[in-house]
């Protein structure tokens, strides 16, 4: 199957471009470790399969509004809330 092909055939059943269906679940993946994990924003970026934190950093700002850290304290668990 030719990349045009798979590309519209993608798009026609999920709704998106493969990239950026690939990026919505790198960021599900980043916020899951930010709400649930204390790693720092680097380890969450190599975690999540982004580059490096720069990346993250600028998909995360530009998507959801808010930097990693700051997302962090926003909708970090209770648990860790107390802990750290």
């Amino acid at each position: 199957m030719s990349v045009p092909t798979f590309t519209r055939w993608f798009r026609d059943e999920v709704g998106t471009s493969p990239l950026q269906w690939l990026l919505q679940c790198r960021l599900n993946q980043a916020r899951r470790l930010l709400e649930s994990t204390d790693p720092t924003v680097t380890r969450v970026a190599t975690a999540s399969g982004f580059g490096d934190a720069v990346a993250l950093r600028k998909h995360f700002s530009s998507h959801l509004g808010l930097s990693p850290p700051a997302y962090r304290r926003a909708h970090n668990a209770p648990e860790l809330t107390a802990a750290g």
